[in-house]
């Protein structure tokens, strides 16, 4: 997506860019959906925010699932407020790419949406996803209640046993923390490749089946 030195280290709050205070314009309309893209969670859905390498492809994933309401994609886990792409690219604001998604629980559960994240690209990659390196592509949930936790950890936990089983070496480097502030990221990267059918999609996963949590 942006090519130029990468940065594999994490930055403190005194190396990190120092952003701005106001937000960085984006889209109003969702370019799939129609509706608002900075509408509230309307009464009785949730919110789920994921990190899985270029957002882009990521993003398309969770707008193609039935029960999903809206998609926006943007920046999170990091320092810098109110970041530029080109911001985050350069590793100093400590954000990673994220995809912010509403769903009806009555139509898609957040286990099922963890199912998918985890399926849907390669977890134990660290500061990348293939050929997309830098810590702005690395593997992240950022839960917005307890129960969103204890489901993340738990999924996290079965899949690298299933992983491990199957013969990947590598532990599961997914960021599992409580969502602080998300940045929406600018107009142009808003649903992407619906604007660009053919545009880059570096999403892939392993093959390998995430097993959902068994009822206590």
């Amino acid at each position: 997506m942006f090519f130029m030195k990468k940065n594999l280290d994490l930055p403190t709050a005194e190396t990190a860019l120092k952003g701005r205070p106001a937000a960085i314009p984006t889209a109003i309309t969702h370019f799939v959906f129609g509706r608002p893209l900075q509408a509230e969670t309307p009464e009785g859905f949730e919110t789920a925010i994921f990190g899985l390498g270029c957002f882009w492809g990521a993003e398309r994933i969770f707008w193609q699932t039935p029960g999903v309401w809206l998609t926006r994609v943007g920046y999170a886990g990091g320092i810098t407020p109110n970041p530029t792409y080109e911001e985050v690219c350069s590793g100093k604001t400590g954000h990673t790419e994220i995809v912010e998604v509403q769903f009806d629980p009555k139509e898609i559960s957040f286990t099922a949406l963890v199912k998918l994240f985890l399926e849907s690209h390669i977890p134990t990659q660290g500061m990348r996803q293939g050929n997309d390196i830098g810590t702005q592509y690395r593997s992240a949930i950022y839960y917005v209640s307890s129960e969103q936790e204890a489901t993340a950890r738990q999924m996290i936990a079965d899949y690298e046993a299933v992983l491990s089983a199957s013969g990947h070496r590598e532990p599961v480097t997914t960021e599992v923390k409580p969502r602080g502030e998300v940045y929406l990221a600018e107009d142009y990267h808003q649903q992407y490749l619906a604007k660009n059918p053919n545009g880059y999609c570096g999403i892939g996963g392993t093959g390998i089946s995430c097993p959902l949590p068994q009822p206590a």
